[in-house]
């Protein structure tokens, strides 16, 4: 999985591509926490990205509570089939995720 990071004031958009799985997870988580003096908003761009496990889920979940009450989470660009885990999840009832 490759990570494209741009900040722009207090907003990090991480642009995702490959796949977020068990091998990858832990890279994301990593590369959440050492970008997040100053950060208030977290922009989690998936277009590129292919495939979603749980252990990706577990990692977005962390990072959406981390961020409650101080900023916020977005879901942007998320294919077809990783909207669909999302739904089947349920985590589109308490993820920002726009299309």
């Amino acid at each position: 999985m490759q990570i494209t990071k741009t900040l722009d004031g207090s907003t990090l958009t991480m642009r995702l591509s490959g796949q977020l799985n068990t091998t990858t997870a832990d890279k994301l988580s990593d590369e959440i926490a050492s970008s997040c003096d100053g950060v208030t908003d977290i922009v989690l761009d998936l277009e590129d990205l292919t495939y979603i496990s749980s252990a990706g889920l577990r990692v977005i979940l962390t990072a959406q509570k981390a961020l409650r009450g101080k900023g916020s989470l977005v879901i942007r660009n998320a294919s077809p089939e990783i909207y669909a885990v999302f739904d089947m999840t349920g985590f589109i009832d308490f993820l920002t995720i726009e299309q």
